[in-house]
């Protein structure tokens, strides 16, 4: 019996020595990925911020507070001139959401595998959609359609519409790959259709999710519609660069408070309509 005992603790240190050896090897592994990542962080903040900033230009610590010190100021005569642009950049947002949903509607059709019609095709052809569409900054899509259609708040509703195709598509082509497939086999077993299994199986378990996903996106599309006039979309994004251009920094200082209100009201909207909805 001891022989035993002796046998089996001389068998279990060596393993014991192992456990010991390949937990060493994998905090040496880490620490090995820690360096690299610190070394890493350190050589990005050399090159992207020490050595290509133009610390002559910028000056002293006075100077930054002195140029700070110009936004404080607020243009009390500006805030009625922005009555219209508020209500613009207000509307590309509602316009640009809408636009999207609709278009989203074929996306999420074909990008949702149980239910795309030919997944060879119309599978892999949404989800390139919805990725090109997530890749692509609301900007670059302003840029372009302001090229295309020319200056104004159109310009920002297509560039919004086609921003949120990729997070609204996506994100409810996952809802319906998700569903519970009990319902649509029982209307499939009666003889129902393609389209009344969509209608009674389908939707009425994503609804209240995909409802929630498009008020989300409209209140995001609010942040980017108060951008888009910087590229000439319209809105307040088109008072801001001109505030900018002309250096009357508190009208800047404005500009941002009315945007800054236009976003807590969509916040206050998006939270009740999130609660009705879902």
């Amino acid at each position: 019996m001891r022989d035993a005992r002796a046998g089996a603790g001389v068998t279990a240190a060596p393993a014991a020595d192992r456990l010991l050896a390949a937990r060493r090897r994998r905090r040496g592994g880490r620490l090995a990925i820690a360096v690299v990542l610190v070394a890493m962080v350190v050589w990005s903040i050399d090159v992207t911020i020490i050595e290509d900033t133009d610390w002559e230009r910028i000056g002293s610590l006075a100077n930054v507070l002195e140029s700070a010190g110009e936004f404080v100021a607020v243009d009390w005569g500006l805030f009625p001139d922005l009555a219209g642009p508020a209500l613009e950049t207000f509307m590309i947002a509602c316009l640009g959401t809408l636009l999207g949903v609709f278009v989203c509607i074929p996306v999420t059709w074909f990008g949702a595998l149980n239910v795309t019609p030919f997944k060879p095709v119309t599978y892999p052809l949404a989800r390139l959609m919805m990725t090109l569409s997530r890749s692509i900054h609301e900007i670059v899509w302003a840029l372009f359609f302001v090229a295309v259609v020319g200056l104004g708040a159109m310009a920002g509703i297509l560039a919004l519409a086609m921003r949120s195709v990729g997070f609204i598509a996506k994100m409810s082509a996952e809802a319906i790959e998700d569903i519970d497939p009990g319902p649509v086999e029982a209307i499939r077993a009666v003889g129902g259709n393609g389209f009344q299994v969509l209608l009674y199986a389908i939707l009425p378990q994503v609804l209240p999710q995909i409802l929630g996903v498009v008020v989300f996106e409209w209140e995001i599309n609010i942040r980017r519609s108060a951008i888009l006039g910087l590229v000439g979309a319209g809105g307040l994004g088109l008072v801001f660069f001109r505030q900018m251009n002309t250096f009357n920094f508190p009208g800047v200082t404005t500009v941002i408070i009315a945007i800054l209100g236009i976003i807590l009201i969509g916040e206050v909207v998006s939270h009740f309509a999130r609660k009705a909805v879902i």
